[in-house]
């Protein structure tokens, strides 16, 4: 099967509605995911839950602690 999107009819502006693009674009942080967390996602929407994949928040910044010193006398 060929698909060319040059060619098609309803190109003007309803590509969200295509199948072609649905199957292509995958939504934000999809991409990233590994296959276990796809089909936890995938079997609590199957359940009947709504599933938001949320932002990722940037870990936390190490600061290096220097070590000690030790007054001896």
């Amino acid at each position: 099967m060929i698909i060319d999107c040059g060619r098609c009819a309803g190109r003007s502006g309803e590509c969200r509605g295509c199948l072609v693009s649905a199957l292509i674009d995958t939504p934000d942080g999809i991409a990233d995911l590994m296959p276990a967390e796809l089909r936890a996602i995938e079997a609590f929407e199957l359940a009947g839950f709504d599933v938001e994949l949320l932002e990722t928040p940037e870990p936390p910044v190490v600061v290096p602690m220097l070590p000690r010193r030790r007054n001896v006398a």
